[in-house]
């Protein structure tokens, strides 16, 4: 049997990242051998991290942004909880991964697993020794890619990420990446689903119709009112879904007496050239996760044998 010493197990810890005890099994279990102890830490790390992708929810975390010449990504990586989120080493395998989506372009979240994060391993055998060097389940959410002029925002350390896209001449000119900063701040500041309304859908418009007219036959102040009324009423609210709905039509913040979209042409005007807003990407973390709620009175009640 080999003789394990400490700096044995210091040297496995250097190169794994994992702790010492952990490390000293692995020493152990190979008779000393550091390869075959790093091949059975990555193993016992997939079987770890096996098993909380399947029984835990990870709604926090972080979401960044690299930009790298004309391309932009943004990501969201989820953790359990925020501790985890500002972990140095979790924060460089995040934008890692920023960096090997720009080089790779994959097409979705299983493309980037399958991706090499490094010459020795894929971006799946990377995030699964992430999870069993930090003890939490971690996802790949999403990701998106921008391509040309983009101005970006990170709210805070990470709660939002906003990259927006512009068709323009106007880029290089003293002004524009003020007003694109503005752009990108307003996009953080506000959950906004469509770029115009040209972008909803008729079966959205017909749902938010239906809606306001049964909301307006239920008002018994509505009763006596004719139906070209209503029909105006009805015309008026869809109005007001537009500005809460589409970044044209929406207030702009720093000027309510403006709308987005008058300020894009004020902009153009000044800077005398084109500007056009043609898409953007807004992540916020945890966005439609179903948190765990804890009860800690039934916690505490288990753990002291009470009902």
């Amino acid at each position: 049997m080999a003789n394990i010493t400490a700096k044995d197990v210091a040297a496995l810890r250097a190169k794994t990242g994992i702790g010492m005890m952990e490390c000293k099994k692995a020493l152990v279990e190979a008779d000393g051998d550091m390869e075959k102890a790093v091949k059975i830490l990555r193993e016992k790390g997939e079987l770890k991290a096996q098993a909380k992708m399947e029984t835990r929810i990870a709604a926090d975390g972080v979401v960044d942004i690299l930009k790298d010449g004309d391309k932009t990504a943004i990501i969201e990586v989820n953790s359990e909880t925020d501790f985890v989120a500002k972990n140095a080493n979790f924060q460089v395998f995040v934008k890692e991964l920023l960096r090997c989506i720009i080089a790779n372009n994959p097409a979705n979240v299983e493309e980037l697993l399958a991706s090499n994060y490094s010459e020795t391993q894929t971006v799946d055998a990377k995030l699964k020794e992430m999870i069993f060097q930090i003890g939490e389940k971690i996802t790949i959410r999403r990701f998106a890619v921008a391509c040309g002029t983009t101005a970006t925002y990170i709210h805070g350390t990470g709660s939002i990420g906003v990259v927006v896209s512009f068709d323009t001449d106007c880029a290089d000119k003293e002004g524009f990446d003020r007003f694109a900063k503005n752009i990108a701040l307003q996009v953080g500041a506000y959950t906004t689903p469509y770029l115009t309304r040209e972008d909803v859908p008729a079966s959205v418009i017909e749902s938010e119709k239906e809606i306001l007219m049964a909301q307006i036959a239920n008002d018994p102040s509505n009763a006596k009112k004719p139906q070209n009324i209503i029909e105006k009423m009805v015309v008026g609210r869809i109005g007001k879904f537009y500005t809460q709905n589409c970044l044209m039509d929406m207030e702009y913040f720093i000027d309510d007496s403006l709308t987005v979209s008058k300020y894009v042409e004020q902009t153009a005007k000044e800077l005398g050239g084109s500007i056009k807003i043609t898409g953007y990407f807004r992540f916020e973390k945890g966005e439609g996760i179903q948190k765990k709620e804890e009860n800690f009175a039934d916690e505490i009640a288990k753990l002291t044998g009470g009902n």
